[in-house]
């Protein structure tokens, strides 16, 4: 499955692996909900050897798009980040283009994590989300700020069930179980936002005591290997990889 129209990357890019993420993958939208895409591409290697530097990212809204180039995002799942990580471990059916090197890439991503990553990138998130909330008071504020506390809360939550799965079993659940749950808690964290500590401290506790699967450390050879695959096959953009 592989399709390069309208993927946010300029002419002379390879989409490798794009799919739709976010509240949609998590089992959390609602009606009115955006659908968020991520995805990774490769720019034309020889791009890499002039006076300036391919981008790193794009980003566009409507639609909500972030795409990311192959270093990139490897270097961001390496660090276990848990906006990219997910990238490869959506559904089948969440996916809208795939191509062999990024088939490849979801073959490796076991490969890519580490347990201290893992629980340092989660639990930092769900920490921050964790700020966000208790910066915004007693719960007597706008609408509109308390539907961004409750999406903030369902974030928390998610960050942590997901994260601690991770770290337990190797394995990234992306539609979490019990939806109603999550917007149920939202709505509880709107009225104390202080509320989420509990679930924080809780979740604290679980990483510190529960042996992790996965290694110390990422496989980093693998990851290169896998990008210079990406680079041989990209030498001078799409037509190149075509040629193989």
């Amino acid at each position: 499955m592989s399709d390069q129209h309208d993927c946010g990357v300029q002419a002379g890019e390879t989409v490798l692996l794009s799919g739709i993420v976010g509240s949609t993958a998590y089992g959390l939208a609602r009606p009115g909900s955006d659908i968020d895409r991520l995805g990774l591409f490769a720019a034309p290697t020889r791009a890499f050897h002039g006076l300036h530097r391919p981008a790193e990212s794009r980003v566009s809204k409507a639609p909500d798009r972030t795409m990311h180039e192959a270093a990139k995002w490897l270097r961001l799942a390496l660090g276990s980040n848990p906006t990219a990580m997910e990238l490869v471990w959506l559904p089948d059916e969440l996916y809208e283009t795939r191509t062999p090197l990024g088939d490849e890439l979801i073959d490796i991503r076991s490969r890519l994590l580490s347990s201290h990553r893992v629980r340092d990138a989660y639990l930092g998130y769900a920490t921050s989300q964790f700020r966000r909330l208790t910066d915004r008071g007693d719960g007597s504020f706008s609408a509109d700020t308390r539907k961004r506390t409750a999406k903030h809360a369902r974030h928390l939550r998610r960050l942590c069930t997901q994260g601690y799965e991770l770290y337990a079993t190797g394995n990234l659940p992306i539609r979490v179980e019990d939806p109603d749950a999550y917007h149920r808690f939202g709505e509880e964290i709107t009225e104390d936002p202080t509320a989420a500590s509990s679930l924080l401290a809780h979740y604290e506790h679980a990483f510190n005591t529960t042996k992790s699967p996965l290694p110390d450390a990422p496989d980093e050879a693998a990851a290169e290997a896998w990008l210079h695959r990406v680079r041989d096959a990209h030498l001078t953009g799409p037509a190149a990889a075509r040629a193989d």
